[in-house]
């Protein structure tokens, strides 16, 4: 109790740019750890395997998102319950956090499993993938879905550990899994590639990481968590309700990033062929891993302003949410800056035939051009998932993923005889819009809470 203390002391009084540094710190390195180990399959595939290969599991990585979109809606919705909890001092619904996430777990994950496996080709053949991108995916699709148990559990119960302010340990665990699987992917490659398993191996690193890590979190739970422990499990009918209202803002972010990208490769698809499939996975896959540190500082920034909303220190809210959009725009430069200057040296990461990475390096940084206003995204959406405002959160994710995006991906290309082109420029300007239209829908929201309270709960 008392380590939950200081930490809720910490949130509501420490200075905002030291705690935002001390939070987002251990968050985005977890983050980016993690990051790389999904990218991490997609190098070492096209480098140890072939293009073909690193295609499939590039096409592949939209259809994982139903796995992390389940976790994303248990983990960022218990979250943002539990933050809030903290800041009132609310123990009895701290005491149902875990209990309840464990059983949706179990649930969904079965679910997940039998129909992700059964159905594998059809779900890939959305995508618009050529056949023999999609043999080879079909191949690694089906044994990540297998795993499903172990990923949604460990993601979801990880963003309960930063949600109580833990974000050092959450870090730690999240990244020990991540970096064994970039040590086991070349080992599994090298050991299964003579028997003509080059991609199933990438799979299997991936699994048994998996299962490592939600071993690890179930450890950490039972026996070292100061503040949330498994209690009896079962699905709380006044919990659940509160954590899928805000937490469905969350899954659609994931589920909607398929839809997204199935999109983007089946109209790359109709323009470009295999090629423009292979050049779109390598972007995507730099484009999906340059979003996870943004992601990481976004995850410190949730306890940061659930508990204090939580307390009614709405001032706090605002400095601390300025603070974070700076700090994740600065951030951004990192991926920002190589893109734009190189673009087709970081598609050759990927690629290793001659040729097609320069091939596609104008498009990569015109697609890359707004990326750099993707931190006040994230930020705004994790500001209304914290504050409970689920609708909000909900519409911002709809605008980006679909509203916005889907009818430029589709007119685009036919505008001008762009064609592939305008597949890459829809990303850009759907960005650039949505950034004007989430500043617009925060200052609004700021303007609507009230001056804070001079007492404190």
């Amino acid at each position: 109790m008392k380590q939950q203390a200081d930490t809720r002391t910490k949130l509501l009084t420490k200075s905002p740019f030291p705690l935002m540094v001390e939070l987002a710190i251990p968050a985005v390195l977890g983050m980016v750890v993690v990051g790389l180990y999904n990218m991490m399959d997609s190098i070492f595939v096209g480098q140890m395997v072939g293009d073909v290969q690193m295609g499939a599991v590039s096409v592949s990585y939209p259809f994982t998102l139903i796995n992390a979109g389940s976790a994303a809606m248990l983990g960022v919705g218990s979250a943002s319950v539990l933050s809030r909890a903290i800041g009132q001092k609310d123990q009895d619904t701290v005491k149902k956090i875990m209990g309840n996430l464990v059983a949706m777990v179990l649930l969904l994950s079965a679910i997940y499993t039998v129909n992700g496996m059964v159905f594998t080709r059809q779900l890939l053949s959305l995508a618009g993938a050529s056949d023999n991108i999609l043999t080879y995916a079909e191949k690694y699709l089906r044994i990540v879905f297998a795993g499903s148990l172990f990923v949604n559990f460990f993601q979801s119960a990880n963003m309960v550990i930063r949600g109580e302010g833990q974000l050092k340990k959450a870090m730690t665990i999240i990244a020990s899994g991540a970096i064994l699987n970039i040590i086991l992917d070349p080992i599994f490659i090298t050991i299964l590639k003579p028997y003509n398993m080059g991609i199933e191996a990438a799979a299997y690193a991936t699994i048994l990481s998996q299962f490592i890590q939600a071993a690890v979190t179930l450890w950490y739970f039972r026996k070292k968590s100061p503040n949330v422990k498994i209690g009896r499990v079962r699905i709380d009918g006044i919990l659940l309700p509160q954590i899928l209202s805000v937490g469905i803002s969350a899954l659609l972010m994931q589920v909607l990033t398929l839809v997204q990208q199935t999109v983007i490769y089946r109209v790359s698809s109709v323009y470009g062929g295999e090629t423009s499939q292979i050049l779109l996975g390598a972007a995507l896959r730099f484009w999906n891993f340059s979003f996870v540190p943004l992601w990481g500082i976004s995850q410190g920034f949730q306890p940061a302003a659930g508990t204090n909303y939580g307390a009614k220190d709405y001032d706090r809210v605002k400095k601390l949410t300025s603070v974070f959009i700076t700090a994740a725009t600065v951030l951004s430069l990192l991926f920002y800056i190589p893109a734009e200057l190189f673009p087709d040296k970081v598609l050759s990461m990927f690629i290793t035939t001659l040729g097609v990475a320069a091939s596609g390096a104008t498009n990569f940084r015109i697609m890359f051009s707004t990326y750099v206003l993707q931190g006040s995204f994230l930020i705004a959406v994790t500001l209304f998932q914290s504050l409970g405002k689920a609708s909000k959160a909900t519409w911002l994710v709809l605008f980006r993923q679909i509203i916005l995006f889907i009818p430029l991906c589709v007119l685009l290309p036919m505008v001008g005889g762009m064609g592939v082109r305008g597949v890459w420029l829809a990303i850009a300007l759907t960005d650039a819009i949505l950034v004007i239209i989430t500043i617009a829908m925060m200052l609004s929201e700021f303007r609507k809470m009230p001056p804070t309270a001079t007492v404190k709960q």
